[in-house]
């Protein structure tokens, strides 16, 4: 029974008639409660809550309306004091984690005994939760699953952290090297490092590193290893390195950078890589483009980021993402966009760089079109140094 000094006042909301009755007379018959309203849909709950700021409110889960859930907050945005007791046909733990999302302090099954109800009741307002134990075992089991979920969560990221730290700390990336080549003349105007690893795809490792905080150390490390071979390439040659913003800002690059003839790198950003802070990103290029540093956008095309990174940044080389180059000499839409990135180029004074050329039919329409430069398995493979040159050329040649 309810303090017979303490009004506990009690809203109703089920969508069934019978069970709104029972309940309204089994409080009723309490002394300390005053059922203040009685409706049959989460909308006129949510009204019945905000006019009458019940102590209690008693939602039917499955009721019209959004339900449970929908009532629960709606009344709790409108009246924050209100204790929420979910009522159901039956404990499935669905709705009981969906209540208890919403901000249910208890939780009754539908015919449930009296002094249950009322016991409920009682301990809502003295600020407790209450459960039966049916509904206590399905939430304790949900916390076990979700701490047990967490822990594995915890225990994969040492192993990546693990593994990450591994490489970066042996020096386990492998770089090799594809040539970016002067179409019209058939030489080597640089080369761009790419990352390979013992095992897994260069992607899977970069989105790992970045998924504990790591990119920019890994990204370092492939710098450093890719730097090695910069007294390797032909002579005039740039070294193309891929890096995110972020590792481009860091102390370790710059460290890095110093010991390099800065006017043979380019640093090329990828569509994929976000720019929160594009004045901060200028400052900290500034320096190195003083020095001779170049930039380039990686992508471009391939979305809106590339198109902002170029108008942005002003890079020096434009890099026609692979999803222009491929199929162009049969796709209109693809030729129209690459022209126009060309004249963009022009009137900027940016080279174009057309990545992934891969067959004698798309190299001709990229010359066809203006394209300068070109980067592709038809010209040269990822492959450690030094380049062949002439093969280069004779694949040219046969295009």
């Amino acid at each position: 029974m309810i303090d017979q000094e303490v009004t506990a006042r009690v809203l109703i909301a089920d969508d069934d008639a019978s069970i709104r009755d029972a309940l309204r007379e089994l409080l009723e018959s309490e002394g300390g409660i005053e059922v203040v309203a009685v409706t049959e849909d989460a909308d006129t709950a949510i009204e019945a809550a905000t006019r009458e700021h019940p102590d209690v409110a008693i939602l039917d889960v499955k009721m019209p309306g959004g339900g449970g859930p929908q009532a629960a907050r709606g009344i709790l945005a409108r009246s924050p004091g209100t204790r929420i007791v979910a009522l159901s046909a039956y404990g499935d733990r669905a709705s009981i984690l969906e209540m208890l999302r919403a901000g249910a302090s208890a939780y009754l099954v539908k015919g449930s005994m009296p002094d249950e109800v009322t016991r409920t009741i009682q301990r809502v307002l003295l600020g407790e939760s209450a459960f039966s134990a049916e509904v206590a075992s399905t939430v304790v089991h949900e916390l076990t699953e979700q701490l047990a979920g967490r822990e594995e969560a915890e225990l994969t990221r040492d192993r990546v952290l693990a593994r990450i730290r591994s490489v970066t700390e042996r020096g386990d990336v492998h770089p090799v090297y594809q040539p970016i080549v002067d179409l019209a003349q058939g030489r080597v105007s640089g080369v761009e490092a790419l990352s390979r690893f013992d095992s897994g795809t260069p992607q899977q490792w970069f989105d790992d590193a970045d998924a504990v905080g790591l990119r920019a150390e890994l990204e370092t490390a492939a710098i450093r290893a890719a730097l090695c071979g910069l007294p390797s390439l032909p002579p005039g040659a740039y070294l193309s390195l891929n890096i995110s913003p972020a590792t481009l800002q860091s102390r370790d690059i710059a460290r890095l950078l110093d010991t390099v003839p800065l006017d043979r790198v380019v640093m090329e950003m990828t569509e994929h890589a976000a720019v929160s802070d594009y004045d901060a990103l200028k400052r900290a290029l500034r320096p190195l483009r003083q020095a001779g540093v170049r930039i380039a956008v990686d992508d471009a095309g391939a979305g809106f980021a590339s198109l902002r990174h170029i108008l942005l940044l002003a890079p020096e080389i434009i890099k026609l993402d692979i999803s222009l180059t491929r199929g162009i000499d049969s796709d209109r839409p693809r030729r129209a966009l690459s022209f126009a990135l060309v004249a963009f180029a022009r009137e900027t004074q940016s080279t174009i760089v057309a990545e992934g050329v891969e067959t004698g039919a798309e190299l001709r329409v990229l010359r066809d079109l203006g394209v300068t430069h070109g980067q592709g398995f038809l010209l040269a493979r990822p492959s450690a140094l030094p380049v062949d040159e002439r093969a280069i050329q004779r694949a040219l040649g046969g295009a």
